[in-house]
This record gives structure tokens, C-alpha cells and sequence, in this order.
């Protein structure tokens, strides 16, 4: 039996270019488990093992592996930071006990450490803060620490106060010991001593460890007492506040160094073993019934309970597709059969492997706590539950956002639809955010993706990965349509040919219903007009309706239909003929309930220096940009706009043209507003244009 008070389960997230997969470079290096570092920049970099990674240098799949600190395995995830992958850092989130949120200490709180922040906010995640690249031009640690205030909302604990800044920067002073580390400029991360603290430094030192045990002791009225008295505390007494505080997301112990420079690192792994939270310190994964609601049980982790596993990330490599597969309680063998919930079918498990970025080693078992991969399951997907199947049960499913932007493609060799409907088959598997379809009318296989970069990856890998070149269409906006009347309506279904015939007469309401509410349907059916066997035949017609508007064929949202009476006939009424009369009644009502055209307005967040400011805000006004708020910095300015997704295309070339190379954007899907008449015309013209072209 593994001793899981030894376990650490942690992610590391941040912005992009904020140092993330450098960091896991040097956990690997100090760790033992890689005896040469792989630089991002060079493309060597053994988590981001892709070629689309070390060719781009950001990373677009999570990696996972293992390593050892102190007597302590660490499983770790390197997820990636643009945010067209946020997927990756949600479900690995979902997955973990405890995080590294690493922030660059010149760039400070970016766009993406503000989404990959809010998620591990809302997946309840223990985190510490490492400040990266000290080493670098207009580094300023204790700026980053007040935005991590203002911007994030968060408590940072002061843990270490750098040595020098920019090219001076040569250690950190632990507040705690009241000892410096100091590394020479050899580059080797084992090359420091510990020293006294610089005497330049000795007031700062001690305000700043005031601060922090002030802080630290709110978490124990017995020691805060005895703090209050003036009695000193020891510096285990400390740490054990310390790591309830962590644990309970009250504070997040703050670090400082430079990956790239090997310094800092190894007080960051300490304070992983120290502070962040074993898999029995975490509440509990909630289990829920058939139907998605919470049944008030608990997955605990206890290696002796049933088996409750969910699977968050699927990967097809050469050795063919791997589970990766988070054990939340029970223990997995190989010959062991499980039950996936989602599906109803039963799997037997026929290898195991612990993983170490792209490489595997085999497996004899695994036990609650633990993060592996299942070698060559069937019908399995991100999200769903692996439990023994005499003891069922469903882990909360993930959630994941709907994709906004899409392309058509079409294999440039012909006869290569099939070859490339198997590869996406594949890949859709892997990203639940990367949807495919084939358009009924036009043939046309539709990828939908989170953003261009998305999308332009997924078809890299086609070419790479599966040898599959395509030709791929202009980039289509996810556009929906809803309506803005409310309209009480009749309409009767009466089929005679010969025996019996089909009858079906409903009285119904269709009206906007709230943003975001979806489709809703309400019967008021009073004394029998349509008998309640006929109701549920109804709504799915009406449901089955929505997904082509009017308009330009894009899917209706946010609508509710209520029945409110109606007629039958004792023979001639069917369910089917319920149903036909719904759809009928969609098509006949809607054009009448003033129809309008939705278009999805996103979240854009530009970083641009102070020079270009007015370029960049008159440019975003021309892209029908809605300011909503401007800051500026020591390292340039920050613009937050609501901007839709239709004139953001190609943003990224106009945006470094506009800077010089130096702006940054990020973009998440923000919600749909209606679309000016003028642009809509032109939209459902080109739809139109589109359907007859099909």
C-alpha cells in the first residue's frame, strides 16, 4: 500500500510565455527524472512533445508525469496557456489537489492567469504562486504581488524576498528560516549555498515575516494567542498554519526566481510537499444519478471503497489510445473489468501505465490518488466515470463550452473522405472542445473549434499526425438566431389517406425566453383538450425544430413554448401526429415572431505598449468594439473590449503590424447579442447563397 499523505496531485498554469513548461523542465531536472533540461525556445522540451509545440514553443496539450521530492511523488500536469486551450487547464483542474499558478514578473497578471485563476477557483484548487523570469528587463516581484491583490482578488502570503532584480537578481531570502539562498551564474540549480541575509535586506526581512505570520496564525486562535502574548513561535507551528490556510484557500503561499536561470526552484518544491494538500486533504468528488443531479454521496479516497475513476483526458499515440485517469477511490489491476457509466458497458483493463510526458512505464496497479493512463479502451470519453460494477456510480461530469468559429475541409487527394472522417473521429475523441459535422445540404465535413488557432492546429495535425492534407474553407462564425415577440398561435394536423388518418390540433404561446435559458416547454392543458400522453410528443417537436431558424438556418436559442390547448380525435390521434404538428407550427409562427440574427461577442484583453494605445483602441472602435475598461503600466497598456467574433478574424496579424511585434491578445467567448441589420442582411445573404450553391 502507497502511503497517500505522501502524495501530491498538481498542476502548473499561467499565461502564455509566463514559464511554465520551463518550470516543469527544472521540477524534472531537480527531481532525477531527467538528466539533461530541454529548452522551450530550442524546441527540446520534454513535455511539450508535439511538433506543433516545439516548432510553435507554447504548449496545446496537457502533459503529464511523475517524479519524487523529499520522499514525496509528485504527479504533475503542464497545461498549456493560450486560450484557445483553456480546455486543458479546466480538465486538468478538474483532476488535481493543487496547483503552481506561475506569473512572469515583468508581464504580471495576464489575460489567460485571470481564466486559468477563475477556474481553479471554481474547481476549489489549493495553489501557490511562483513569480517567474526575476532575471528579466522590468521585472518587479512586489508589483505582481499587488496585482495578484487588485486583479485576481486573491490573498498572496509573502514566502521569500528576491536578491537583486534583472540582471542582478541572484537568490531569494526564505522568510521563514530567515536564510538566503544564493546560486552562482553557472547555470547548475545545485550550484548555491545558504547564507545570512544581505544586511541591506534585514528591515524588509522582518516586516515582511511579520506580515506573513500575522497572516498565518488567523488560522489557529490557540497560537495567535500566543503570538499575541509575544511568545515565538516555531517554525513547524508556522508551517502547520501555513498549510491549513493553503489548503483552505485562505492565502496562497508567494515564491519568487527564474526557471530559465535554475533559481528558485527547489523552496517551490518544498513548499509543494509543505503546503499544498495530499488527496485525502480535498473535499470529496460529488456523485450524481442518471439524470445529472447530485445523490449526496461522496467518491472518498480510500484505496479499500468500491472503485470510482473518471477519465479526463483521452490520447492516441503509436501505442494506441491512452485514458489518462484520475483513481478517486478503490484500486485497478490489469485483468480487473469496469463499468463506464456513461456507456453501460463493460471494459477489461488490459494494460497500465504511469506516464512520463510522452514516454510509459508499465504498470502492474494503481489505488485511489493516483494519475495514470489505461492502455487501448473502447467508447471512452473525456468526462466519464470508471467504477466497479458491482458497486455503480457516476462521478459529476465535466462541462464544456459550445465551439464558436468552424471551417470547412476536404481532403486534397480524392477518394481521402474516409482516411479523414477516421482521423477526426479520433481527434474529436481526444478534444471535447473540437466538434465535427457533415452539413446535410452542401456534403461538407464543418470542424468547429474555440478560436483560429484552435483550428489551425487541428488541421497541422491532420497533415502531420495522419498524413492527411486538406483544403480548408474561410472560417464561418457560430451564428444563432432567436426571436423578439411573443405570439399566441393554432394549428391543426389533418392527414386522410385512406384507413385510419393522423390528427393533431395544438393551441400553443411561443416567446423570447431569458438569455442563456435554452429551449423550454410548458404545458397549461387543462381538461383533457390534448391528452398528457400527446405533451412529451409535442415538446420534442418543437425541440427537434430549433436547431434551424428561419432566417439563415442557424440554430434558434433561448425560446419557450407553452401548450395551452388544443384537440384530438379518439382514432385519427397519434404521438407522431403530435409531433408533425409542433414542427408545422414552428415553421408557420416564428418568421411572424420578429426574427433576429445572434452573433457571439467575445472577451478580447489586448497588452500593447503605451506608444500604440490609440492605434489599438481606434482599431477595436472600426471592429465594432465595445470598450470596457484601460489600464496602464510600467510595461505598457491593457485594453479590455466585448467584440464580435465575425471581425476578429486575422486579429493577431493586424495587431503586431499595428505594434511593432510587440502586442499580445487574448479572446474567450463572452455571450450573443443581437446583430446590426445591416451585417445580418449580409450574413443571411451568404447563407442563402451557400444553401443554393448545396
Amino acid at each position: 500500500m502507497k502511503d497517500l499523505t505522501r502524495y501530491r496531485n498538481i498542476g502548473i498554469f499561467a499565461h502564455v510565455d509566463a514559464g511554465k513548461t520551463t518550470t516543469t523542465e527544472r521540477i524534472l531536472k531537480l527531481t532525477g527524472k531527467i538528466h539533461k533540461i530541454g529548452e522551450v525556445h530550442e524546441g527540446a522540451a520534454t513535455t511539450d512533445f508535439m511538433e506543433q509545440e516545439q516548432e510553435r514553443g507554447i504548449t496545446i496539450q496537457s502533459a503529464a508525469t511523475t517524479c519524487f521530492w523529499n520522499d514525496h511523488q509528485l504527479n504533475i500536469i503542464d497545461t498549456p496557456g493560450h486560450v484557445d486551450f483553456t480546455i486543458e487547464v479546466y480538465r486538468s483542474l478538474k483532476v488535481l489537489d493543487g496547483g503552481i499558478g506561475v506569473f512572469c514578473a515583468s508581464g504580471g497578471v495576464e489575460p489567460q492567469s485571470e481564466t486559468n485563476w477563475r477556474y481553479a477557483n471554481d474547481s476549489e484548487v489549493a495553489r501557490i504562486i511562483y513569480i517567474n523570469k526575476l532575471d528579466r528587463t522590468g521585472a518587479d516581484y512586489y508589483r505582481v504581488v499587488k496585482q495578484v491583490e487588485t486583479v485576481l482578488a486573491a490573498k498572496p502570503l509573502v514566502m521569500v524576498l528576491p536578491i537583486g532584480v534583472e540582471e542582478k537578481f541572484s537568490g531569494v531570502v526564505d522568510l521563514l528560516t530567515r536564510k538566503a539562498w544564493v546560486w552562482d551564474n553557472s547555470g547548475d540549480p545545485m550550484n548555491y549555498e545558504i547564507q545570512d541575509v544581505p544586511a541591506d535586506m534585514k528591515d524588509d526581512v522582518e516586516t515582511y515575516r511579520e506580515q506573513l505570520i500575522e497572516l498565518a496564525v488567523e488560522q489557529d486562535d490557540t497560537l495567535m494567542e500566543k503570538y499575541l502574548e509575544g511568545e515565538e513561535l516555531s517554525i513547524e507551528e508556522i508551517q502547520r498554519c501555513i498549510r491549513k490556510g493553503t489548503r483552505d484557500l485562505a492565502f496562497f503561499p508567494t515564491y519568487c526566481g527564474s526557471s530559465f536561470k535554475n533559481k528558485g526552484v527547489q523552496l517551490v518544491l518544498n513548499a509543494v510537499v509543505d503546503y499544498l494538500p495530499n488527496p485525502m486533504e480535498v473535499k470529496p468528488q460529488p456523485e450524481v444519478d442518471l439524470e445529472g443531479q447530485l445523490t449526496g454521496t461522496f467518491a472518498v479516497v480510500d484505496s479499500e471503497k468500491p472503485l470510482r475513476a473518471l477519465a479526463f483526458k483521452i490520447m492516441d499515440d503509436r501505442f494506441g489510445a491512452l485514458t489518462f485517469t484520475r483513481l478517486y477511490s478503490g484500486k485497478l489491476s490489469k485483468g480487473d473489468t469496469i463499468l463506464n457509466t456513461a456507456t453501460g458497458k463493460t471494459e477489461r483493463i488490459s494494460r497500465l501505465v504511469e506516464m512520463h510526458a510522452n514516454s510509459r512505464e508499465e504498470i502492474d496497479s494503481a489505488q485511489a490518488g493516483d494519475i495514470i493512463a489505461i492502455v487501448g479502451m473502447k467508447n471512452v470519453q473525456t468526462g466519464h466515470t470508471l467504477c466497479d460494477p458491482k458497486n455503480p456510480a457516476t462521478l459529476e461530469p465535466m462541462v464544456f463550452p459550445d465551439p464558436v468559429i468552424s471551417i470547412s475541409v476536404k481532403p486534397k487527394v480524392k477518394g481521402g473522405d474516409e482516411k479523414m472522417a477516421m482521423a477526426l473521429i479520433k481527434m474529436v475523441q481526444e478534444d471535447p472542445s473540437f466538434h465535427m459535422v457533415t452539413d446535410e445540404e452542401s456534403g461538407e465535413t464543418i470542424l468547429k473549434g474555440m478560436g483560429e488557432l484552435h483550428l489551425d492546429i487541428k488541421v497541422d495535425i491532420l497533415k502531420r499526425t495522419h498524413g492527411i492534407e486538406v483544403e480548408v474553407g474561410k472560417p464561418q462564425v457560430a451564428y444563432r438566431e432567436s426571436i423578439t415577440k411573443r405570439l399566441e398561435d393554432s394549428y391543426t394536423h389533418k392527414k386522410q389517406s385512406g384507413g385510419s388518418g393522423q390528427y393533431g390540433k395544438i393551441d400553443y404561446i411561443i416567446e423570447p425566453g431569458e438569455p442563456t435559458s435554452g429551449f423550454q416547454f410548458e404545458s397549461k392543458v387543462v381538461g383533457g383538450a390534448v391528452p398528457r400522453e400527446y405533451w412529451t410528443s409535442v415538446e420534442k417537436g418543437f425541440e427537434s425544430s430549433i436547431g434551424k431558424g428561419v432566417l439563415a438556418g442557424f440554430p434558434c436559442v433561448d425560446l419557450k413554448f407553452t401548450l395551452t390547448g388544443g384537440g384530438f380525435h379518439p382514432v385519427d390521434s397519434s404521438a407522431i401526429a403530435f409531433e408533425i404538428a409542433a414542427k408545422a407550427a414552428y415553421r408557420q409562427t416564428i418568421p411572424k415572431a420578429g426574427p433576429q440574427l445572434l452573433e457571439p461577442i467575445m472577451n478580447v484583453d489586448v497588452f500593447t505598449p503605451d506608444d500604440y494605445m490609440g492605434d489599438v483602441i481606434g482599431d477595436l472602435n472600426r471592429r465594432r468594439g465595445m470598450m470596457r475598461s484601460q489600464e496602464t503600466s510600467a510595461m505598457g497598456a491593457r485594453i479590455k473590449a466585448d467584440v464580435p467574433l465575425s471581425e476578429m478574424f486575422g486579429y493577431i496579424g493586424d495587431l503586431r503590424t499595428m505594434t511593432s511585434g510587440r502586442g499580445q491578445f487574448s479572446m474567450s467567448f463572452s455571450h450573443y447579442a443581437p446583430c446590426p441589420s445591416n451585417v445580418a442582411e449580409e450574413v443571411i445573404k451568404e447563407a442563402k447563397e451557400r444553401q443554393a450553391a448545396a
